[in-house]
């Protein structure tokens, strides 16, 4: 009698489990193939038309094969935290039957791509914020390529690490624990101390979100489902599905809205990280082309000059700037951002940099037509500039006049045009990359958060209340720039709803989960540090 209620129950389960092993098919391996291919075609081709454009003409293909492999490690970044982050989108999907797995995984490829399409590309330069300035001025350098590969390598690595143990974590935290694991390292070698150079509110940030996010995801996917309980009183909703069944129609349609939604809003925002790393390796590597934004409109060049004078007249009060032949202005912009501390010539020293930068610009017309012997230096002395506007925004020990703050940030506003652009062609390969992830290694953690979070399959209403969270926190994320993870809302929020239901949870997986979550910041750190001390070793 046992024996044969056994096996009813592993029959049942196997029945309501739903099917993760149907793969895209011939005609699917074979798009996916052909779409590989022309992404990479259409890169080459982009790459090949902007150097020409530019007047580029190499007389080595180094350059060309550092770029070609460093266009390939970023690329796969993206692609590694597709198929990592699937499952925020899909798993509920999948298990409550409102789509197949293999239609669903597509479905959200889609519309990661999409995602990535119509994003504005303001997060890829904020990504990059986050690094040492002295090294994005030397991107080009071995230094500087060894922050990339670093900071890449060791996000990918951990992403793969969490991924084969069927761990969702989050591949925002990964990239930003090794960007501040490359700035300690840097600091410490370069004898300025660990904390230099670091943007320590951003790693704070993180930290937030480590404690916010499962919270959040917790309780409020709990709240929903009890809602949801007393307002549908359906109690099909709330029990394991029977058989492959679907749910309703209008819950299916609520949970296929949300994943879409969840999908979209990924590739928007993730996808953008990837894009401002891909554009600090084409600095590095094809400055005469990359470095400044050689679109602009034919407004741009009085719009920039007016800017440039009005800061140098809201500063002059400040006094002038005593040009010292060991401490450029350069240098004592430098040294601001890194130290942050405002110092007595700090504010001269931005006009003094205002007033070259507006020389050098003028003197060619356009950014068009700046020679490239010159272009990557007028690039960093832009960007420095931009930098040290914004820390001097955010100090809250420089007291700034109105005409000084208003004229400083239409100031940036121009600099940041000039020099923070995002061609079509890298949104498109970023596309392709997050989007073709997502249609592959997803398994391992979809299993994870439909089988192994919660004692029991998931419900109808329990996939709609954690995604309909998950949906709504990353959208509220994006608009306020709130300090979530929507990997670990989706998450909790499965487990919120489990407790909710009276059904409790595998405590082993919350263990594990738990565990990741809190190591993500710290290996990340250590991993990209050390990958950071080697290069520099090899280089």
């Amino acid at each position: 009698m046992m024996t044969i209620t056994a096996e009813r129950t592993a029959a049942d389960v196997a029945v309501r489990r739903p099917d993760l092993d149907r793969g895209l098919g011939a005609a699917g391996r074979w798009g996916f193939v052909v779409a590989t291919g022309a992404a990479i075609a259409y890169v080459a081709y982009s790459i090949y038309a902007d150097a020409s454009a530019a007047g580029v003409q190499p007389t080595t293909y180094l350059p060309f094969i550092l770029l070609f492999v460093s266009l390939l490690i970023a690329l796969g970044f993206e692609f590694v935290n597709g198929f990592h982050d699937t499952a925020n989108a899909v798993a509920t999907v999948i298990y409550t039957h409102s789509l197949p797995a293999h239609v669903a995984v597509v479905w959200s490829g889609v519309f990661n791509f999409l995602g990535v399409l119509v994003s504005s590309g303001a997060v890829a330069y904020s990504i990059i914020s986050l690094l040492p300035v002295e090294l994005i001025l030397r991107v080009g350098s071995q230094a500087g390529f060894a922050m990339v590969f670093a900071l890449l390598i060791a996000a990918i690595v951990w992403n793969l690490a969490t991924w084969y143990f069927g761990l969702p974590s989050s591949s925002s935290h990964t990239l930003v624990g090794s960007i501040i694991g490359v700035g300690v390292a840097n600091a410490v070698l370069s004898g300025h101390g660990g904390t230099a150079g670091v943007e320590w509110g951003e790693a704070a940030k993180v930290g937030y979100s480590l404690l916010l996010s499962p919270i959040l995801g917790f309780a409020l996917a709990a709240i929903l489902f009890k809602v949801m309980r007393v307002l549908v009183r359906n109690e099909a909703l709330y029990r394991e599905p029977s058989a492959n069944t679907p749910p309703p129609a209008w819950i299916r349609g609520l949970l296929i809205f949300t994943c879409t939604g969840v999908s979209f809003l990924h590739g928007s925002n993730d996808g953008q990280k990837g894009m401002g790393l891909i554009m600090l390796i084409l600095i590095g590597t094809v400055p005469t082309a990359y470095a400044l934004n050689r679109a602009v409109p034919e407004s741009y060049m009085p719009e920039f000059h007016q800017r440039a004078e009005a800061v140098v007249s809201a500063l002059a009060p400040r006094g002038p700037y005593r040009v010292d032949a060991a401490v450029t202005a350069e240098a004592a912009l430098q040294r601001y951002i890194a130290q942050k501390t405002l110092q007595p010539d700090t504010l001269p020293a931005l006009a003094s940099l205002a007033t070259d930068i507006d020389k050098e610009v003028s003197r060619y017309g356009s950014l068009q037509a700046v020679p490239a012997a010159v272009t990557k230096n007028v690039r960093n002395a832009m960007y420095l500039a931009s930098e040290a506007i914004k820390r001097l925004q955010a100090d809250e020990t420089v007291s700034l006049t109105p005409d000084e703050t208003s004229a400083l940030s239409a100031f940036k506003a121009s600099l940041d045009a000039g020099t923070r652009f995002i061609p079509t062609w890298v949104k498109v390969a970023v596309a392709f990359a997050l989007g073709l992830g997502t249609m592959v290694g997803w398994k391992r953690i979809v299993v994870t958060v439909g089988e192994k979070i919660g004692k029991q399959h998931l419900t109808y209403g329990q996939g709609a209340s954690a995604e309909l969270v998950a949906m709504a926190t990353i959208g509220l994320a994006d608009r306020f720039g709130l300090p979530v993870s929507t990997t670990h809302v989706l998450s909790s929020g499965v487990a919120g709803t489990m407790v909710a239901n009276g059904t409790g949870l595998q405590m082993s997986t919350v263990r594990n989960l738990g565990a990741a979550w809190l190591l993500t910041l710290p290996i990340s750190m250590l991993l990209s540090a050390g990958l950071y001390a080697l290069f520099l070793q090899l280089a």
